[in-house]
């Protein structure tokens, strides 16, 4: 086979290789994907082949431990990666998705510290704002928007000093923003949450760990996020996987909501595992148990165990590097193009960054690149500091001649203007 590379090829890069040249090109690769949210990473092929082994794939809640030692194995090395990756004590196995487990997050913090309160900055992802204001109003939680400045795009720090008070449970902060910029100023947010009795509660991608400080290393008391990047597909949405992470505080391991495996010894003297403080869950406490999130997404965090195995810390930094190169290209070509601003907000960005359109309202953007086969989204509609603005995201999956294709749309889209 010539390819011409003259180089050694990664897996990723054979396969689409090999799918342009059996023109087998699949629709997320032929219709370009930049949508921000859910983007399109590559899921390595030995990951599906282990997930989908029988003895994996038909296995249900792991209750009777001396039956389920392979899946409670799997899950405790879920758990050990993930406490590495985040610099956090105590991980579980696992929620549902991101948004779930910001929801679980803030429903912990109030039993923590028995306050109702919650401070969200203005620039979260709205999606998980919507699903946690959903589930934490039933309980009376009170969710308090914190402005983002608008040309950096940073918490700003008197808006919250004006917020904080003894009624403030915990104060959430992203690390990147959904709308890009990455918040430089997290050593003091947290210790001004943690000076009023609010705990920290940290959003971070997981894939940015290759490059951005984990959210143990300043000081984050739960950290929260979406684990679809570590080997899962769109698939249309679902299904996915929220990741969450607590110090090692007994009050609040106590409080977290969802599974736990714990390494232990038989009558033998032999290593195993077993589900550990079940008083916490459902089956045991019913109604006063701390979730109602039950049978979880175990498959899925089997599916991230394995990627982060196969990837492993040189790989997920070599990773991290690639997409945030890619990325700043990105927004640096879209940025030449006139009539854009590319980041809309900010500085420094990892893969996803808001586009500010100056000559046509970002919905008209949008539905004129879809015509094109490229995907953008979602517009900024909440956001009046943004304007009319649109996300972007990039990832591994993008070449170089795929950014490239976008920027002649959106050069064709500013000539028919």
């Amino acid at each position: 086979l010539r390819v011409g590379a003259g180089r050694p090829l990664s897996e990723a890069e054979v396969y689409r290789l090999l799918s342009d040249k059996a023109d087998r090109v699949s629709s997320c690769l032929e219709m370009l994907c930049f949508a921000a949210g859910l983007a399109p990473h590559y899921v390595p092929a030995v990951v599906l082949e282990i997930v989908r082994r029988s003895e994996f794939y038909t296995s249900y809640t792991p209750y009777q431990a001396e039956v389920s030692q392979g899946m409670l194995q799997a899950l405790f090395e879920y758990q050990s990666l993930m406490a590495d990756l985040l610099e956090m004590d105590v991980i579980n196995a696992s929620m549902y998705d991101g948004s779930t487990a910001l929801a679980e997050a803030f429903l912990m913090a109030a039993r923590v510290t028995r306050r109702r309160k919650i401070l969200v900055p203005e620039f979260a992802n709205p999606c998980y704002l919507e699903v946690a204001e959903t589930i934490v109003k039933a309980q009376g939680l009170e969710l308090v928007t914190v402005e983002n400045e608008a040309d950096s795009g940073l918490l700003d720090i008197g808006d919250l000093k004006r917020k904080l008070g003894d009624d403030v449970a915990a104060v959430y902060v992203e690390v990147p923003y959904f709308y890009g910029p990455i918040e430089e100023r997290v050593d003091e947010i947290s210790s001004l949450s943690h000076s009023y009795g609010a705990l920290l509660v940290a959003g971070v991608d997981p894939l940015s760990l290759g490059l951005i400080r984990p959210p143990g290393d300043y000081g984050a008391d739960i950290a929260i996020g979406e684990g679809q990047p570590l080997g899962l597909g769109l698939n249309y949405g679902g299904p996915l996987l929220g990741f969450f992470g607590v110090r090692g505080e007994r009050r609040l391991v106590r409080q977290m909501p969802g599974r736990l495996i714990g390494m232990t010894t038989s009558m033998r003297g032999e290593r195993g595992f077993a589900t550990i403080l079940q008083t916490r869950e459902q089956h045991i406490r019913r109604e006063r148990a701390t979730s109602n999130i039950c049978t979880n997404q175990a498959l899925c965090a089997l599916a991230a165990a394995v990627y982060l195995s196969l990837v492993g810390s040189s790989g997920l930094r070599e990773l991290s590097r690639t997409i945030a190169v890619r990325a700043r290209y990105a927004a640096s070509r879209i940025n030449s193009v006139g009539g854009f601003k590319a980041p809309a907000v900010g500085r420094y960005f990892f893969k996803s960054f808001a586009v500010h359109s100056e000559l046509l309202s970002a919905e008209e953007v949008r539905k004129k690149l879809l015509a094109k086969n490229i995907v953008v989204g979602p517009v900024v509609t909440r956001l009046p500091k943004l304007g009319e603005s649109f996300m972007v995201a990039v990832t591994e999956m993008h070449r170089r001649a795929d950014i490239d294709r976008l920027v002649r749309a959106l050069e064709e889209v500013v000539d028919d203007v």
